[in-house]
């Protein structure tokens, strides 16, 4: 029994001892795990929700069955419905998204345009997020003062007076180029680019902003691509044979980055067609639907984002976004 009890002894010590032994030897990996896990913890914290999810995967595109929803190459075309207002603007708060507007009020347009449009503005435009209202204008001293938001601002920059008012359109093109390079870029992380003729009438919100975005023209929307009024003319740098849509040029944004992009190359391509004496059918309009044509936007806004209340078939139209102000070229363009 003694012989037994001593083999029996023997035969646990042993075993004991690897279990010692796997304990010690694993340790020192154990306690790397632990420290990896928390190391990769602090690296990589749980973000929020509202930060982690693609507001696009959001979007419900057969909520408007009756217009169409998103382009062949996936790019979603923003209307009332589609999308939740609070999700997008909680996202881009935290996210510290920030917008420059430009607008050019040149001549008689300051007078008759540019107060409604900015007060109008700081009612619907992009609330919440900081803004700064860049106002290109021949007559500074005449540009109106508004009550502002906090983090929403007014930067007015003089700019020559063109003879002709297509001038005054195309040329804007360099201007919100330079501006963009000399200082916009250090400070906003999107840009935007109106019209003065308009007034904003509902929420003009966060879920506009996109990398590259272009608006679909309220009389073109539709219509069959053979009525597009694209340029035809093979001698300008805007001609096009067919296009995807018809877009609005009293409209567009986007990154600075796509946003300077755009403007450069639109302007490089009016300035050869100028050499070539050649002037493009609806001037800058034209060659922004030749760039959107080969540079594809990313987002597309709706009808609803610049209406014109005189276009009497409105059924799609279940919010006006921005309206065009009337109309009085006569009076207006000057030379």
């Amino acid at each position: 029994m003694t012989g037994l009890f001593s083999l029996t002894m023997s035969k646990n010590y042993g075993i004991l001892c690897c279990l010692l032994l796997v304990i010690l030897g694993s340790t020192p990996l154990y306690t790397r795990y632990l420290r990896n896990t928390i190391l990769m913890i602090k690296l990589h914290p749980e973000r929020e929700p509202s930060h982690s999810i693609n507001l696009d995967d959001t979007l419900n595109f057969g909520a408007r069955p009756a217009v169409q929803t998103s382009t062949s190459w996936n790019a979603p075309i923003i209307w009332e419905g589609m999308f939740d207002p609070n999700l997008f603007d909680q996202k881009h708060i935290g996210e510290k998204s920030s917008v420059a507007l430009t607008v050019f009020a040149v001549g008689r347009y300051l007078d008759a345009y540019l107060k409604t449009f900015l007060i109008s503005a700081e009612q619907h435009f992009m609330l919440g997020l900081p803004v700064t209202y860049y106002v290109f204008t021949d007559l500074p001293d005449k540009v109106p003062n508004i009550t502002l938001a906090s983090h929403r601002n007014i930067k007015v920059i003089k700019v020559g007076k063109h003879t002709r008012w297509q001038d005054i359109s195309m040329m804007r093109m360099r201007t919100i180029s330079e501006a963009i390079q000399s200082e916009i870029r250090h400070r906003f992380h999107y840009v935007f680019c109106f019209d003065v003729d308009q007034e904003f009438k509902g929420r003009f919100g966060s879920e506009a902003l996109g990398d590259s975005v272009a608006l679909l023209h309220a009389h073109f929307y539709k219509l069959p691509k053979a009525r597009f009024t694209y340029d035809r003319n093979p001698k300008s740098k805007a001609f096009m044979e067919t296009g995807d849509f018809y877009y609005h040029a009293a409209i567009f944004g986007g990154t600075w980055q796509n946003v300077k992009h755009l403007v450069d190359a639109c302007y490089l391509a009016i300035m050869e067609d100028k050499i070539n004496d050649v002037e493009a059918l609806w001037h800058d309009e034209s060659h922004l639907n030749k760039y959107f044509w080969v540079h594809k936007p990313s987002r597309l806004l709706s009808p609803e984002y610049c209406w014109d209340q005189s276009i009497w078939a409105k059924q799609d139209i279940l919010v006006t976004r921005l309206v065009w102000a009337p109309k009085h070229y006569d009076t207006l363009r000057t030379g």
